[in-house]
């Protein structure tokens, strides 16, 4: 099939899009370039593919070209080639180290160093499990409580009424508005290759995690872990442990919970950023703990015992990243524009806020009343120590 083709036949694009993902899928982020809303770009020979969206005059691609690792680079040049005739530059947004060898070098490129993702081989999860107490504590207690894990097929979770349940519930206790791109929260209609795996409390859904495929890894992102109002303490453990063993039984060599943003673990590779961008970066650590947690987003999935973490860059082809580009990854991911986005985050943050002060005063009348949290699993959700690299892949 040639490219004139596939620019008339939206289906067709789509189907040789995950041909691609299936067959050459590497970064992480691979199978999410199927997510509704991006377009797909492809290498003159379809050889090749890059999910993107256009914002702003910037083509932000989810993760990195889509294609044998020995052609990356003449992808690259193609890809970029076309975004210029456009007017547009490009952003790669989610990328691993097999981009940054490719294109950190100055002055073409520059670089932001988004956070890590922590990555396991699931037939090491047995050891994993036996040298942790308190992970194995919170499995006891939520299967002491009759918490029951079942993989589903698509077809029982396509459109099933309880898993809706669950994600409305998860949805509303979320500081920031459901994104998208990436990060898409709609993904029960669209299974497919993913996995899900369901819990149930008292033969009632009470949460849920879908995995998505990485391919060329042998392994799987872990793209969702979503629990219920009413799932008892420990659902998120059993559902990721039910998970583990299931890839490992089937042979599975890499399994991942995704992105920490601003992760510790990858301090020792910051590159270096404009002084405004440095700035606003240690503010967001600092203080965005009201839209996004970040700590405790690395504590739930540092308590697991990743055996290393892997360096997450954005990858811009300019010479210094812009507040341009800043902005455009911003608009990627929200339904609107990222200034509105940030409005609707402050109004429900506020919401939280008089919600747990509430509660504050009524846990001093009431000591029994636990205090409020924060609710730090995946959506896509320890020791500190340095981050082992993956070069040579």
């Amino acid at each position: 099939m040639t490219t004139e083709q596939l620019c008339t036949d939206r289906d067709s694009r789509t189907r040789r899009a995950r041909e691609l993902v299936m067959r050459y899928g590497w970064n992480v982020v691979s199978y999410q370039i199927l997510n509704p809303g991006m377009l797909h770009w492809f290498s003159a020979d379809c050889d090749a593919v890059v999910g993107y969206v256009e914002r702003h005059g910037v083509w932000v691609v989810g993760g990195a070209p889509i294609c044998e690792e020995e052609r990356v680079g003449e992808v690259v040049e193609e890809f970029e080639l076309a975004a210029r005739r456009k007017g547009c530059r490009v952003c790669y947004f989610g990328a691993a180290e097999r981009l940054y060898d490719c294109l950190a070098s100055p002055p073409a490129h520059s670089v932001l160093a988004l956070g890590a993702q922590p990555v396991w081989d699931p037939s090491c999860w047995s050891e994993i499990l036996a040298s942790r107490a308190s992970l194995r504590a919170q499995l006891y207690r939520s299967r002491n409580k009759g918490v029951i894990v079942a993989e589903w097929t698509a077809a029982q979770a396509h459109s099933n009424v309880e898993l809706q349940r669950c994600l409305r519930e998860w949805l509303a206790s979320r500081p920031m508005p459901a994104m998208h791109f990436l990060v898409e929260p709609e993904t029960l209609a669209c299974l497919d290759d993913r996995r899900i795996f369901v819990a149930a409390w008292k033969g009632v859904p009470v949460g849920f995690l879908i995995a998505s495929p990485v391919p060329r890894r042998n392994g799987w992102l872990v793209e969702q872990i979503i629990r219920g109002r009413s799932a008892p303490n420990g659902t998120n453990e059993l559902l990721l442990d039910a998970a583990m063993c299931a890839l490992a039984m089937d042979g599975s060599h890499y399994v991942t919970l995704g992105l920490v943003p601003l992760s510790s673990h990858t301090m020792a590779l910051t590159p270096r950023h404009p002084f405004w961008l440095h700035f606003l970066l240690v503010w967001v650590r600092a203080h965005g703990k009201r839209f996004y947690n970040f700590d405790g987003l690395e504590k739930f999935k540092t308590k697991f015992a990743p055996q290393e973490w892997e360096p997450i860059f954005a990858i811009s082809n300019e010479p210094v990243f812009s507040m341009r580009t800043l902005y455009a990854i911003g608009a990627a991911f929200s339904d609107r524009s990222p200034m509105s986005q940030v409005g609707r985050g402050l109004l429900k943050a506020i919401i939280q806020e008089v919600i747990w002060l509430r509660r504050r005063i009524l846990r001093k009348r009431h000591p029994a009343i636990p205090p409020p949290t924060l609710n730090a699993s995946p959506s896509i959700d320890h020791a500190q120590r340095s981050i082992p690299t993956r070069r040579g892949r």
